[in-house]
């Protein structure tokens, strides 16, 4: 950085030597103007309007011109006004930090010790720092006399130029003369809305989207010249606002919070289905399989005796190891989740002996099916009783 102007802060009888420099830049992409035929370059002259000659920046001074008189002021003739000689920061007084209005605030300087011992520079900072004020100053810079406020941002001195009160334009609107009424609700939903939205303020966490877009442009247009395409450079966004209707204000509160708020709600909601999804899943994969067995047992009973006989010892000792654990939930109070997995429980042994049943009847003997039969009617009586052991 390059210091634009050096001069010192009197704190009393104090003197602290600085050197002040912009504390802010632009960051905006710099263009220029064209000639939309030939692209051949704008240049502004300085041409007087009495002999049409082109003017040296060196031969131009200032005027000032009421009621048709014109007065010339020269380089040396204001350079004469006093302020405009001062190299001095002079501290006027020092006030609570909240009591100025950021309307006011201009443009931010820097200041930096300009002397061998900075001990001056750290014992204002201090005093700023004890005593939690800001300092209010005075200061010539640039042909004009300025007002200031003297801060602290991490441990350097901050001297924020002020604009004059008869700067700041009164706000005048008629408009906000009129009988507005608030109902409680309304004002409720707002609130509710702010909190939705309150945060720390992260300033790196903003971006200027119009420059980054520019320059997304120009590196398109440089890349693909005149074939350019916009809509694909930047692709086509479908926007709601911008239209200038009328919208019901309650309306618009409560499509907001809902839309702050459906997250949340969204995530829990989710849960508790997904929890359901999977008890449903699990029965309809039981009871799939279970459909399957049913039809083969049904078609290997036409052929086989004792396939029917073990697929009808089945059924019955899987309704009442469903009965005997209904009976056993009902006495113990169990949660309807506890019953919703006993009876998934005993669809499992259903179409379990189904299955066996099935797999068992499609066998060529005799002896097959007696013993097929036989074990599809011992295993859902093992099953009754894993069933009623966490009853």
């Amino acid at each position: 950085m390059r210091a634009i102007w050096k001069g010192a802060i009197a704190f009393g009888l104090v003197n602290v030597p600085v050197k002040v420099y912009s504390a802010t830049e632009d960051h905006d992409i710099s263009l220029h103007q064209v000639h939309n035929a030939d692209g051949g370059r704008i240049r502004y002259q300085r041409r007087c309007e009495v002999c049409s000659e082109v003017v040296d920046y060196s031969d131009i001074e200032k005027a000032f011109e009421e009621d048709g008189r014109t007065v010339v002021l020269s380089k040396d003739e204001l350079k004469s006004i006093p302020a405009e000689n001062s190299h001095e920061i002079e501290v006027v007084q020092f006030v609570p930090s909240e009591q100025l209005e950021p309307m006011m605030f201009e443009k931010s300087y820097y200041l930096e010790p300009d002397s061998k011992s900075p001990k001056a520079y750290v014992l204002l900072r201090r005093a700023l720092e004890d005593t939690d004020r800001v300092a209010i100053v005075q200061f010539a810079l640039r042909e004009k006399t300025r007002l200031g406020a003297l801060r602290i941002k991490d441990d350097v001195l901050v001297l924020q130029s002020l604009l004059w009160p008869d700067e700041v334009r009164e706000a005048n609107f008629p408009s906000l003369d009129a009988d507005i009424r608030i109902s409680a609700q309304e004002r409720d939903m707002s609130a509710a809305l702010v909190e939705s939205m309150a945060a720390d303020f992260e300033p790196s966490s903003f971006t200027d989207e119009y420059q980054v877009q520019l320059r997304q442009l120009i590196d398109a247009k440089l890349e693909q010249g005149e074939s350019l395409d916009t809509e694909e450079t930047f692709g086509v966004e479908a926007g709601e606002g911008g239209k200038g209707e009328v919208i019901d204000l309650m309306e618009a509160l409560k499509r907001s919070l809902d839309r702050k708020r459906g997250g949340g709600e969204a995530a829990s909601a989710g849960g508790e289905s997904d929890d359901e999804a999977d008890a449903g899943d699990e029965e309809t994969e039981d009871a799939k399989p279970a459909r399957k067995a049913g039809t083969k047992a049904a078609g290997a009973a036409s052929r086989t005796a004792a396939a029917k006989t073990g697929t009808d010892d089945a059924k019955p000792a899987a309704r009442s190891s469903a009965k005997s654990t209904s009976a056993s939930a009902k006495t113990t109070g169990a949660r309807s989740a506890a019953s919703k997995s006993t009876t998934a429980k005993s669809t499992a042994a259903k179409s379990t002996a189904a299955k066996t049943t099935a797999s068992k009847s499609s066998g060529t003997g005799p002896a097959d099916t007696k013993t097929s039969g036989t074990k599809a009617a011992a295993k859902p009586a093992a099953k009754t009783t894993r069933a009623r052991k966490p009853a």
